[in-house]
């Protein structure tokens, strides 16, 4: 009688964890869902910008000059 009430109190525990767990993913789905294309969690992670973005270098770029060295020395 007892292992019989063992048993079934571990496949309850079983059942209300799996029901939770589905419950769960299914909250996490619908946010997802909700909020797909938003960003991410506000000051989470992320840096602020002290100054404007910078320019880009004025000149060739780097990668540039150094296929013109090696060019010209073969």
């Amino acid at each position: 009688m007892e292992t019989t009430v063992t048993v079934a109190a571990f496949i309850f525990v079983i059942i209300a964890g799996m029901f939770l767990i589905h419950r769960l993913n299914a909250q996490h789905d619908e946010r997802i869902r909700a909020f797909h294309y938003s960003d991410a969690l506000p000051e989470i992670g992320r840096r602020t910008r002290k100054s404007p973005r910078a320019t880009s270098p004025k000149g060739p770029p780097a990668d540039a000059t150094r296929r013109e060295h090696r060019e010209g020395s073969r």
